[in-house]
């Protein structure tokens, strides 16, 4: 499916199971979930690991509900939001490059080339980051300082570095004749075909079904 397709609708799943109260509808919405990150091949380990973090707050609305608000009903349908919320947003990230994302945004939503390439630039950076902060603390330690990662002075570091990245970034983009506001073509053009209108009309109309028969 197109990336802003889809993008479009794992929003809309979140904000209908926002708005319902159907557990069964939940709890279908959770199997269909797991069964596609089954089919587009996640990593078993990953996929658990994702399920273990949802569990802590998952567990806390459950005993929350039950204990204060006398209601186990409430509890048991905030435990499977926290799922469906959890599964369809691993499966929008773990499926969509970025990449495919920012292109179809820019390309299919309009979205402003300056957000798109801003968004690449951030996503890019964070290894760069990364490697700058072992870099700032390697270097205290051999002036008998360390730096912890609540240190300021390490964060104060890493920013200045990152701004010093970032007008490279802009001045490269630049060189290479980017315009802000003009025209632009693309390398790789990004289209919603027939069959992307399709199975996002059919999942819509699926997604009403559970949540609204059930």
């Amino acid at each position: 499916m197109n990336p802003s397709l889809k993008f479009i609708l794992v929003l809309i799943i979140a904000l209908e199971v926002s708005f319902t109260n159907s557990i069964v509808g939940n709890v279908i919405l959770i199997v269909v979930g797991l069964l596609y990150l089954l089919v587009k091949r996640v990593k078993l380990k990953r996929l658990l690991w994702i399920l273990l973090i949802a569990l802590i707050p998952a567990i806390g609305l459950l005993i929350s509900q039950v204990l204060y608000a006398k209601s186990s009903h409430a509890g048991i349908l905030l435990f499977t939001r926290i799922y469906v919320y959890v599964i369809y947003g691993a499966a929008f990230t773990l499926t969509t490059k970025l990449y495919e994302l920012v292109n179809s945004l820019e390309q299919n939503l309009h979205l402003p080339s300056k957000f798109v390439y801003g968004a690449m630039a951030a996503f890019n950076l964070l290894p760069e980051i990364q490697a700058e902060v072992n870099k700032i603390k390697t270097a205290s330690l051999m002036r008998g300082v360390k730096l912890h990662w609540w240190s300021p002075t390490l964060y104060f570091k890493a920013i200045l570095s990152a701004i010093r990245w970032s007008e490279n970034l802009a001045q490269g983009m630049e060189s290479h004749g980017f315009v802000e506001g003009q025209s632009r073509t693309f390398y790789e053009p990004v289209k919603i075909t027939m069959v992307d209108w399709l199975v996002f009309v059919f999942n819509v109309i699926l997604l009403q079904a559970i949540l609204l028969l059930l």
